[in-house]
């Protein structure tokens, strides 16, 4: 439920609020009607009458984050489709300092993606009408799609069933665009596919942003992906070519090229900690961005779940099917925490991975992915170990 209600003047205060850029000491934050109206060092703002007061004396603010691939939470699969569904995964990433998110499909047959993504459709209007409103208690906010698959590479597929992979098309492109009433938001592509350029340069007219990844493309392939329009790389390292000094494929083009965003999944599992850093240091600050892929069996004991079509086990921390890595059971506030360890970076940096470069590279850099005056009041609280304590959605303090 939220603890407050419409047209309330609060002041926070923390201990410090973290930007891509710098840090404010003792900050004070002004929020009036969900928007920040105000934000400096204590004792350089006037503080408002009659406002309400949030302190949290050795907390740090930060933007909400953004997960952009994630498909499901606390037994729901996003590709459900429904209210029940979506809410549950919204509340579940609220807990964890998420205040936005990008359903994610799997690949499935043509009939249940379409189902799935008018569904979806559904859930992220009735999602922007009650942000209007001011009247949605379900957390985090399904902004859009991310359609992961099912224009993948069948020797990179990962537990894509290979039956319902299917060749570039844009008679298909088009029917998944009307089912999903233009909120395919992020596609993931295998370049090397015959006819991905293509593909790639109509999603992009669409105004879609194309992901590179479940890939065996060569350095050749990778790189007509990104000069079709391709602007972000798919959980790198999983599901892509080994890197080899002599072809060095799609992996060293993503971490070679300084303009192309990539994902990474920290858990630790997914990804050696030593190449975490070899990926920090290669992409720098403004393109890495920090992914869950986390799937229905977050948050829930070890067992059997969906992941869309099919089941997935979970056990020691693993998601597995046959024993191949079916997504993950990672929470963001975790990888986060991970990332610092694994790196050594500041939670400036790595908050920036999960807020403002997933915001920038998914179109919602102008609502999402920093704190300054004028955008709305989506913070997350950290505790000084990076531990959510409290998340603030327009203004309203969220509690489940």
């Amino acid at each position: 439920m939220f603890l407050n209600g419409k047209n309330v003047r609060i002041v926070l205060t923390a201990a410090r609020l973290l930007t891509p850029h710098s840090e404010i000491d003792q900050p004070v934050v002004v929020i009036e009607d969900g928007r920040i109206t105000g934000i400096a060092s204590r004792g350089a703002l006037e503080e408002p009458q009659n406002a309400a007061r949030l302190d949290f004396p050795e907390a740090t603010l930060v933007p909400s984050y953004l997960d952009v691939h994630i498909h499901g939470a606390m037994g729901h699969d996003v590709m459900e489709g429904t209210s029940g569904a979506l809410d549950s995964v919204g509340r579940f990433l609220a807990r964890h300092g998420v205040g936005a998110f990008l359903p994610t499909t799997v690949t499935a047959p043509v009939d249940a993606t379409l189902r799935a993504l008018e569904g979806i459709a559904q859930q992220i209007e009735a999602a922007d009408r009650a942000e209007i409103s001011l009247d949605s208690d379900c957390g985090a906010r399904p902004l859009g799609i991310h359609l992961e698959g099912p224009f993948l590479s069948h020797s990179k597929r990962g537990v894509h069933p290979p039956e319902h992979l299917q060749k570039p098309s844009l008679e298909l492109l088009q029917r998944f665009w009307q089912a999903s009433r233009g909120h395919i938001v992020l596609m993931t592509v295998a370049p090397e596919l015959h006819g991905a350029s293509e593909l790639i340069q109509e999603a992009t007219r669409l105004g879609i942003r194309i992901s590179l990844g479940h890939s065996n493309a060569n350095t050749k392939e990778a790189k007509d992906g990104i000069a079709a329009g391709a602007v972000s790389a798919t959980h790198t390292f999983n599901a892509m070519r080994a890197l080899d000094h002599r072809e060095p494929g799609l992996l060293a083009v993503v971490l070679d090229d300084a303009d192309l965003f990539a994902e990474l999944i920290c858990d630790g599992v997914h990804v050696d900690p030593l190449l975490v850093r070899l990926f920090h240091k290669a992409k720098g600050l403004d393109r890495s961005i920090l992914i869950t892929d986390a799937t229905s069996a977050t948050g829930m004991p070890e067992g059997v779940y969906k992941l869309g079509g099919f089941e997935v086990t979970v056990a020691d921390g693993k998601c597995t099917l046959n024993g191949n890595l079916a997504g993950s059971v990672l929470t963001l506030d975790q990888a986060i925490r991970n990332f610092v360890e694994f790196t050594q970076a500041t939670y400036g940096v790595a908050v920036q991975y999960a807020s403002t470069n997933p915001a920038q590279m998914a179109g919602f850099a102008d609502t999402y992915g920093e704190l300054t005056a004028g955008r709305p009041a989506n913070i997350t609280v950290l505790s000084p170990r990076g531990e959510v304590r409290s998340i603030l959605l327009k203004g309203r303090v969220f509690t489940a």
